[in-house]
C-alpha cells in the first residue's frame, strides 16, 4: 500500500522543491528522518534533511551553479548543509558503515536507499519521502511501529548499540517522546544488557542526549525504566528511584503552574538535594558554568523571602521558579506567576538617603540595604511609597548616623 505524507507548512516551501529539483528529483534526492516521521506523526518540524544519491562534490557543485549556499559541515560523512533563505537543510549522501567501535563511525558513500536506511537507528527514523508526490519509501517496518508507537531498532539491537553507544540514550529518549505504554522488549534487553558500554562515551554527547530527553513532554516513564534497568549507574550513578519519584512530583508540579519543563530543573530533580552533588555532577557532564550555577541553585536551601517575587528579585525569575517547583512545601501555582516577571529596579538611590540626612560613607549602603528589603517585602511600591519606607528607617537611625 502506498503511503504519502501529510501536508504540512514545511512542504509547501518553493525553495525546498527547488532544491530536490537542483539535485535531480525523487530519484535522486529525498527527504528523510526526523522531518518524515513527524509530519506523519502531525508534529510540527523544525529541521528537514535530505538525502541524496550524489556525492559530496557533486552536491556542492549543483548548489554553486543554482547559486544556493552551501557549506561542507560534515563533508567526510557526506553532508553538505544548503542555505536556503537563512534557512539550513542538511543534504548527506547515502552511505554505508565500514567500521564502528561505539563512539564513531568509518562510512562509505553508497547508491542504494536501503543500504542507507540500513544503517540508521530506529526503523521511525529510516522512512524517505518523495518531494513532488509526497511518497513515502519504509524498507523496515518503520510505519508500523510509528502507528504502534513502538521505538524498535532497526536488526539486532545488539549489534547496533555496539556500533553507537549513544543509542542506547537515543532509544529512551525517542521512547519519552514517542513511545507507546510498553517499550520494545528486545530493545530493552539490549540496553540493559550493554549499559556499561556508555562509560566510552564523551561526557558532552551524555549531557546533550539526557537534556534532550529531559526535555520530553513528560521523560518520567522512560527515566523509570531507565533506574530499573541500571542504565544510569554507567553515566549518573547518582540517580536513583528516589530521584525519579522527585521527577514525577516535579513534572506534576510544572503542569500545575502551567510552566514549561525545563531540562535542567529536571535533571536537579533526579540528583540528591545537594548542591554540592549537583555542582559534582554538573561538572562532570561539562555543562556550562551558567547551567551549573542553575543547578546548584535549585540544590541549594531557598533563602528566605515574604513572597515569591521577592524570591525571584534574589535569585531571578528563572531560580526561584525552580525551587518553588521542587520543593514540596512551596505553591507550585506561584512558580506560574514569576516565570516571566522581570524584576524592577530600587526607585530611590543613596542620594535621597543623604538628603534625609543620613551621613555619607558606609552607613548610607547599610541604610540603602535595609530600604530595599523594606522595599520587597512591600511587593515593590512606586517611588513615593519608597521614600516614605526610607524616611521611615531613617528616623530609626541613632543621631550619629545622621
Amino acid at each position: 500500500m502506498t503511503i504519502l505524507l501529510p501536508d504540512a507548512p514545511w512542504r509547501a516551501r518553493a525553495d525546498l522543491a527547488a532544491l530536490i529539483d537542483v539535485l535531480g528529483g525523487d530519484e535522486e534526492a529525498r527527504f528523510v528522518g526526523g522531518a518524515v516521521r513527524d509530519t506523519l506523526l502531525g508534529v510540527a518540524v523544525k529541521d528537514v534533511d535530505v538525502a541524496t544519491r550524489h556525492q559530496p562534490d557533486v552536491v556542492i557543485d549543483r548548489l554553486k551553479r543554482a547559486g544556493i549556499r552551501a557549506v561542507p559541515t560534515g563533508i567526510a560523512h557526506g553532508t553538505v548543509t544548503a542555505v536556503l533563505d537563512g534557512w539550513p537543510v542538511e543534504v548527506t549522501t547515502l552511505r554505508r558503515d565500514v567500521a564502528t567501535d561505539g563512539r564513531r563511525a568509518t562510512v562509505a558513500f553508497a547508491q542504494c536507499w536501503e543500504e542507507d536506511a540500513a544503517r540508521r537507528d530506529f526503523t521511525m527514523n529510516a522512512l524517505y519521502a518523495e518531494a513532488a508526490s509526497g511518497r513515502v519509501h519504509d524498507y523496515f517496518g518503520g510505519l508500523a511501529d510509528l502507528a504502534d508507537r513502538r521505538v524498535r531498532f532497526i536488526g539486532d539491537p545488539r549489534a547496533r548499540i555496539l556500533e553507537d553507544h549513544l543509542r542506547i540514550l537515543r532509544h529512551f529518549r525517542f521512547f519519552a517522546r514517542f513511545g507507546g505504554a510498553e517499550p520494545d522488549e528486545a530493545a530493552m534487553a539490549a540496553c540493559i544488557d550493554l549499559a556499561a558500554t556508555q562509560k566510552s562515551l564523551s561526557r558532552e554527547r551524555v549531557a546533550d542526549e539526557l537534556l534532550k530527553l529531559l526535555g520530553a513532554a513528560d521523560p518520567c516513564r522512560a527515566v523509570d525504566l531507565m533506574v530499573a534497568g541500571g542504565i544510569f549507574a554507567a553515566i549518573v550513578p547518582e540517580v536513583d528511584a528516589d530521584g525519579a519519584a522527585r521527577l514525577r512530583r516535579l513534572v506534576a508540579r510544572e503542569a500545575l503552574a502551567g510552566v514549561e519543563g525545563a531540562p535542567l530543573r529536571r535533571l536537579a530533580a533526579l540528583l540528591p538535594p545537594d548542591a554540592r552533588v549537583g555542582e559534582a555532577v554538573a561538572a562532570r557532564l561539562k555543562l556550562s558554568i551558567k547551567a551549573r550555577k542553575r543547578i546548584a541553585t535549585a540544590l541549594s536551601p531557598a533563602p528566605d523571602a515574604p513572597h515569591a517575587r521577592a524570591l525571584a528579585y534574589r535569585l531571578g525569575a528563572e531560580g526561584a521558579a525552580d525551587l518553588l517547583l521542587l520543593r514540596d512545601d512551596a505553591d507550585a501555582r506561584e512558580a506560574g506567576t514569576i516565570i516571566d516577571w522581570m524584576p524592577p529596579q530600587l526607585p530611590i538611590g543613596g542620594g535621597v538617603l543623604v538628603g534625609m540626612g543620613v551621613a555619607k560613607g558606609p552607613e548610607v549602603a547599610r541604610t540603602l540595604r535595609a530600604v530595599e528589603d523594606a522595599w520587597i517585602a512591600a511587593g515593590f511600591p512606586d517611588a513615593e511609597a519608597t521614600r516614605a519606607l526610607a524616611a521611615q528607617i531613617v528616623s530609626t537611625l541613632p543621631r550619629a548616623s545622621q
